[in-house]
Parts: C-alpha cells; structure tokens; sequence
C-alpha cells in the first residue's frame, strides 16, 4: 500500500516494517494476527482503528467471500467459518487527510 492513493485492499497475510509510508489514499483492512500492525505501521502519517462500523464490517467480509468464491483460499475459509473471532483481529488502515477529507464530504 506504499502508493496506495484510492480503493480498498484486503491484507491476510504479513506486512513488512514501515507499513502504509506513502500512503496518501484508500482504505487497507488488515489482518493482524500478532496484533502488533501499530508497531510495522508508519503511524505519522495513517490511523489505525479496529474494524467495529457495519458498512466497513459488510465491506470486509464481502470482499474475503469473494477472494474465497475466485480462489478457494483455506485462509479466507477459515476466517469466514470463524468469523466472530477473526473480525477482532483486522485493523483498518485510513490516511489521516484522507479521513478528514471523507468526514468532510460527509
């Protein structure tokens, strides 16, 4: 998501140190197993929060059906059978102008 400037992406794997650094649009969920995103992430410039409103909650479990619909993923099974448990684990990754930018066509 380095030059991520608009759209959605969904992350079930790891993601390196400096994660989010040139992000300047979009929204990344991501699947942080270990918890520790806000360690790897480049917090100056992006908010991490947990996954908790419907719209994003629908967003995000459309979007792993559909990984698993295309690709029979045992990841994206695995989560979605368990689905209750897993949610808390994703954390949504927002630019902080492109929050405010959001709130403010709101």
């Amino acid at each position: 998501c380095e030059y991520m400037t608009g759209g959605v992406v969904v992350v079930l794997g790891k993601t390196g140190v400096n994660f989010a650094a040139g992000m300047s649009g979009g929204i990344a969920y991501i699947y942080d197993r270990d918890q520790k995103l806000d360690l790897r992430s480049n917090l100056d410039t992006v908010d991490l929060e947990p996954v908790i409103d419907g719209d994003d909650v629908c967003q995000l479990k459309a979007m792993i059906e559909n990984h698993f619909k295309y690709t029979a993923s045992k990841k994206a099974g695995n989560i979605l059978k368990d689905w209750k448990n897993f949610l808390p684990l994703f954390v949504k990754v927002t630019p902080i102008e492109y929050k405010q930018a959001l709130l403010e066509k709101k």
